[in-house]
């Protein structure tokens, strides 16, 4: 008989409550794809902040319609659901992505603009959707962490995993480690963009003064990123910036390990 896993929505909610009196938890054992859901919703006119864990997902999306494999256990899937209005949009997912670095380890590279990478290797992922009503915009963020390592199956690499670097963590520690900054962290870009995150983005960059390639064609070295969220490439024809998430960019030898 397998035991049901013990998640501490409890504890979540109470700790983002007096940021957000409306919070909600909801934990689910298997569903299409918690940012299907919480888009749906969004559309539907539910703008209560929701943050939505998924035990398992038979559709989980990532960036680029890339498929996110998620079985119970093995990865913490979630998606966080809220109204936002921030002046400029720009390097959200880079700041999503910080503060979920910061709360799990300081080995936790961020690999511009949405993936956590441990070793050159994929960590986690992010999804940043947004549905735009009137003059309200529901921004619903989705993450997955891999917890424990997984076969390579159609990759070349192996993914990592954040048992590599703590042994003990399980997918609801994880959540409670990272749903409160990352909520903090929303709160914050909402008032200040991402400039004052820049720095401290840049000190866990897995990209800078690394020779990298893009999806486009474009190749040089990555520079940094600027204080709107772009990638700074040096290339021969100059420095480009980056500004479309739709781009892919890979350093060169670095193998695929998208998960």
């Amino acid at each position: 008989m397998i035991t049901p896993t013990a998640w501490p929505a409890e504890a979540v909610w109470e700790q983002v409550c007096p940021l957000l009196p409306e919070f909600t938890v909801e934990v689910l054992p298997e569903i299409d794809s918690s940012n299907s859901e919480l888009m749906r919703r969004a559309r539907a006119g539910q703008h209560e902040a929701t943050l939505l864990v998924a035990e398992r997902q038979t559709a989980g999306r990532g960036r680029m319609g890339r498929v996110w494999q998620s079985q119970p256990g093995d990865s913490l899937t979630f998606s966080l659901s809220l109204s936002l209005q921030p002046k400029d949009w720009s390097g959200l997912s880079l700041a999503v992505g910080l503060s979920l670095a910061e709360s799990l380890h300081p080995d936790v590279g961020l690999k511009w603009p949405n993936d956590l990478w441990f070793q050159d290797r994929k960590l986690g992922g992010i999804l940043v959707e947004a549905a735009s009503m009137g003059c309200r915009s529901q921004v619903v963020v989705g993450v997955g962490l891999n917890i424990r390592a997984r076969p390579a199956e159609g990759l070349n690499t192996a993914p990592a995993a954040l048992t590599e670097l703590l042994p003990d963590l399980t997918a609801p520690a994880a959540l409670l480690r990272v749903a409160l900054p990352l909520v903090q962290t929303l709160l914050t870009f909402e008032r200040e963009g991402f400039a004052p995150l820049q720095a401290r983005f840049e000190a866990r960059d897995a990209l800078k003064g690394r020779r990298v390639h893009t999806s486009d064609g474009q190749q040089g070295i990555a520079l940094d990123v600027s204080p709107q969220g772009a990638l700074r490439l040096q290339t021969d024809a100059g420095v480009q910036d980056i500004h479309s998430a739709e781009i892919s960019v890979r350093p060169f030898g670095v193998q695929e390990t998208s998960r």
